[in-house]
């Protein structure tokens, strides 16, 4: 990562309380001469995350809601760089209350869009999901529309110079969506480990290196580009027998449930339309816009970059091993907290 480019920057950070959006706090407040504005609508994990910094004097905090606009142009005053982690990404309760993730995830980034707009923000990045991927949920559908609103704010800013991109990953280890911390709790209550499927599969990365790759988009982007981030794959029934076995309970039984509402049995992470126009970046696949010239100076750094040749998906991708998803949750034991 840039970090050197981060440094005396004020950096704006939505649902700073967030999994994703707390960790980009945490990784910003490390590097010298950084100003971290956080904005969330959880008033208690608010007030702790404002203790947590309030001797750097350089960390403000402030109750706010991606739905409320004015709230939004107030905050965003002096911004130079717009992390926009806010969301509502829970499937089953986005199943359930379709109104209320339209209001935050697309109405709430359109509102973050055009406050970066009247402030002249140099930069934003809207961290997406890859269930906005061939969607078959509310929420997927939400985070989707998230990056089509940020891509057409690229297209058609006019006379702004706000480069706006998207960052798309799949599981986050440990997040609060994520089944690792449901598998801890189940193996502390004895059991059952509760699988939908034993072959389902999924990309996982820790949070530390999500917050790492977002820090790492913000500096790639030239404008209207989604950035998805290369990950392993591992089977869900290989994640909770490696649980089962470092928590040391292995007689705990696996049984499945069948999926929930919307859930894929794969994690898409690029579907087959966008393979056309996308390249290969280092750590990232760079999907460009529909309407992007590839040949484009502001692209320059895709020149001569391979291209790949099929979907990322995890069904399409060799998953890792019994042993080695294991061996990767060792090694990570600390920071996933287990």
């Amino acid at each position: 990562m840039s970090i050197e480019k981060f440094s005396g920057k004020t950096v704006l950070v939505t649902g700073s309380c967030g999994t994703v959006g707390a960790e980009l706090v945490r990784q910003l407040a490390e590097i010298p001469d950084t100003r971290i504005v956080c904005i969330d609508n959880n008033e208690t994990e608010l007030f702790f995350q404002q203790e947590q910094y309030r001797k750097s004097g350089r960390v403000s905090c402030h109750l706010a809601d991606v739905r409320d606009f004015e709230s939004l142009m107030l905050r965003m005053q002096d911004v130079e760089i717009v992390l926009h982690a806010a969301a509502l990404k829970h499937v089953g309760l986005c199943e359930d209350s379709p109104a209320q993730a339209i209001q935050t995830n697309i109405e709430g980034t359109q509102n973050v869009i055009n406050a970066a707009l009247n402030n002249g923000v140099e930069r934003m990045i809207y961290t997406s999901t890859d269930k906005a991927v061939n969607p078959t949920n509310v929420m997927g559908t939400s985070k989707l529309m998230g990056e089509r609103l940020v891509t057409a704010a690229s297209e058609s800013r006019g006379n702004h110079q706000t480069v706006f991109a998207s960052t798309r990953f799949g599981n986050v280890l440990g997040s609060r969506g994520s089944v690792v911390p449901l598998f801890q709790r189940q193996i502390a209550n004895g059991g059952p480990i509760t699988l939908t499927d034993r072959e389902m599969t999924r990309f996982i990365m820790t949070l530390s290196e999500a917050a790492k790759l977002v820090l790492d988009s913000v500096w790639l982007a030239s404008g209207g580009e989604v950035m998805v981030t290369k990950m392993p794959v591992a089977r869900i029934e290989d994640i909770a027998t490696s649980l089962r076995r470092i928590i040391g309970r292995e007689s705990i039984e696996i049984v499945e449930i069948g999926a929930k509402p919307g859930e894929k049995m794969y994690e898409e992470l690029m579907n087959d339309e966008e393979v056309r126009r996308t390249f290969e970046s280092g750590e990232f696949f760079v999907i460009l816009s529909a309407f992007a010239d590839a040949s484009a100076e502001q692209y320059k750094y895709l020149h001569g970059q391979p291209r790949p040749d099929r979907p990322y998906n995890s069904s399409h991708e060799p998953a890792m091993n019994a042993a080695e998803v294991e061996e990767y949750f060792r090694a990570r034991a600390a920071e996933i907290d287990i």
